[in-house]
């Protein structure tokens, strides 16, 4: 019991050491740096702008004239040039740390005017003036990033070339060496060589601490990246809501795809072979008088009778499949039946304290049957959990299964269904570790 006890703390060190000591040689480590690099060369041009804008008697005096006497125009060019600015960081950040930022929506206009009007109107473009002008702080936080790369490696070589640059003769005293420390401002002297190894642990700590340092940089740049570069929100809706309906339009156009596919290959096939053979047991019971064969005229009729059934059975499935007549009852009522036909034992809970609206219980109905045949045919489970619960104004539900984990999320069956869930602003979650166990939960809203 006292080993269980001690191991427990040990191993979330063990791990957080190994990651501290592993950050500094990683990859993204090397990507964040270049990113900080990069911001550090950006602030310090807009930092020349500033003060070539601002210092009487720079080579910028002209400039400063025509801002002063037309403030409306270089304002409307500044949009369009942060415009091209927050571009070139978006491709940047998209390069280097893999955040891909959608851009902002083009503002039209037309000649001089037109573009002076929409450059005054141009709300993303003032965006990215305000994200090039944020960038002057954020490129002080990131050159101290760089000061920590760039001291901590330095400070680590002062115990190799100490004795081939201090080897003066005895009796001679030389001035001491600065040593950079992680607060500005401060430094160290050292004088001796039992001194190095000082400057090599100093050195050693900002190596190990810069990565983290460049890592929070870059956590802020990226949320001013995505707040300021990005489309706005209400241009994101609307590109969501353009992005949905599409989706509706093409599940609805494939639905009836599907539903004339059903109709011409099983049904109206099925009622064409009816029609040929009660006329063909027509031909055979005779125009008047005696039927010539009763016999085959009978075993038409047989024929015919069965393929009337098949066709009513076909056309009572597809029916079911556009909207399944339990869903009447309630999902509650629907899902019972669903984790009775399964083959899988299901443990089903509801509570749906609100009645969503008919196109939602149809779009839960069908996510459930999906997830319970994608489980039963893939996931070599013995067990699975059914969940339906009203919580707000929202819809959980969630299918469990005990299986071998894995699912694909960009599977044909799981990608129709995040597709299917989007058409209403609804989301779709799948958490499938290798190993299992899979969970699947999918968030509606109550009303479409």
């Amino acid at each position: 019991m006292g080993d269980m006890g001690t191991t427990g703390p040990v191993t979330p060190m063990i791990a957080l050491t190994g990651a501290a000591l592993q950050a500094p040689f990683g990859r993204r480590a090397r990507r964040e740096l270049l990113f900080c690099l990069v911001g550090v060369l950006v602030g310090l041009a807009m930092l020349a702008l500033v003060v070539a804008l601002l210092v009487p008697g720079t080579a910028a005096s002209v400039i400063r004239a025509a801002v002063v006497t037309a403030v409306l125009v270089p304002l409307a060019l500044a949009t369009g040039m942060a415009r091209r600015l927050g571009a070139a960081h978006r491709r940047l950040a998209e390069r280097l740390l893999g955040e891909r930022v959608a851009p902002p929506p083009d503002r039209p206009h037309r000649g001089w005017p037109g573009r002076l009007g929409a450059g005054l109107r141009d709300g993303p473009g003032w965006r990215a003036l305000a994200y090039t002008l944020l960038k002057l702080p954020m490129a002080a936080a990131e050159l101290y990033a760089v000061f920590l790369w760039a001291a901590g490696l330095a400070n680590l070589t002062y115990p190799f070339w100490w004795g081939l640059f201090r080897n003066h003769p005895p009796g001679v005293r030389l001035s001491p060496v600065l040593v950079a420390t992680p607060f500005p401002g401060r430094v160290l002297h050292v004088a001796t060589y039992p001194g190095t190894f000082l400057a090599f642990a100093i050195g050693a700590a900002m190596v190990l601490v810069a990565p983290w340092v460049t890592r929070a940089v870059v956590a802020a740049d990226r949320r001013l990246l995505r707040g300021l570069l990005g489309p706005g929100r209400l241009a994101e809706r609307v590109r969501d809501l353009e992005q949905t309906r599409a989706a509706a339009v093409d599940d609805s156009a494939a639905l009836l795809r599907q539903v004339e596919r059903d109709l011409h290959d099983g049904a109206q096939i099925r009622l064409a072979t009816l029609a040929m053979h009660l006329g063909m047991a027509k031909e055979k019971l005779g125009e008047d008088g005696d039927p010539l064969d009763v016999a085959g005229a009978r075993e038409l009729v047989d024929a015919a009778h069965r393929g009337a059934k098949d066709a009513l059975a076909e056309l009572r499935d597809l029916a079911r499949g556009i909207h399944p007549p339990v869903l009447d009852n309630g999902l509650a009522d629907a899902l019972t039946t669903l984790a009775a036909g399964s083959a899988i034992p299901v443990e089903l809970a509801t509570d749906i304290p609100v009645r969503p609206t008919p196109a939602i219980e149809t779009i839960a109905y069908f996510c459930a049957a999906e997830l319970l045949a994608n489980a039963a045919k893939h996931s070599q489970a013995t067990r699975i959990g059914l969940e339906a619960t009203g919580r707000g104004d929202l819809l959980l539900l969630s299918v469990t299964d005990d299986g071998g984990g894995g699912a694909d999320p960009g599977g044909s069956g799981l990608s129709g269904l995040a597709q299917r869930v989007s058409t209403v602003d609804g989301r779709l979650e799948i958490a499938s570790p290798p190993g299992g166990p899979t969970r699947v939960t999918v968030e509606l809203p109550l009303r479409a």
